[in-house]
């Protein structure tokens, strides 16, 4: 069987759940564990964030501080060093604003992600989120 749907939709569950406010559909995208790093442009490490409270503390911080719509769209997912229960899967970034009538890319990027198959679902056990700009 392929793990490529089982990804696909932890990315786009993660995804949906940022931009459209669903935190508990954030939670279901990472094991219980997960790690998170973020990068902007040059800038210095940030994180690591340990587990998914850590993770849900940032996440909810800035999903709270934007007043626009956002929508990440996550594309040219590649999947590689397959096991039955580990993957490691890149992945491009588009952050889009909605406001005042108008879209605007804010920001690109990587996802760098090792997945763990749990009870039969891929989830995000560590990810390291790559900007290009600021957003």
């Amino acid at each position: 069987m392929s793990s490529r749907p089982g990804i696909e939709n932890t990315l786009s569950r993660y995804g949906l759940g940022y931009d459209d406010h669903h935190p508990e559909m954030i939670v279901a995208s990472f094991t219980k564990d997960a790690v998170l790093t973020m990068k902007i442009a040059d800038g210095d490490l940030i994180g690591p964030f340990d587990g998914i409270d850590a993770i849900m503390e940032l996440m909810n911080g800035s999903a709270h501080s934007q007043s626009d719509q956002r929508r990440h769209l996550t594309t040219n997912v590649l999947i590689d060093d397959v096991d039955d229960d580990h993957a490691k899967v890149i992945a491009y970034l588009t952050i889009i604003s909605v406001a005042d009538g108008k879209l605007t890319v804010l920001s690109t990027g990587k996802y760098e992600d090792e997945f763990a198959r749990v009870d039969g679902t891929w989830l995000i056990a560590k990810r390291h989120i790559a900007l290009d700009l600021p957003y």
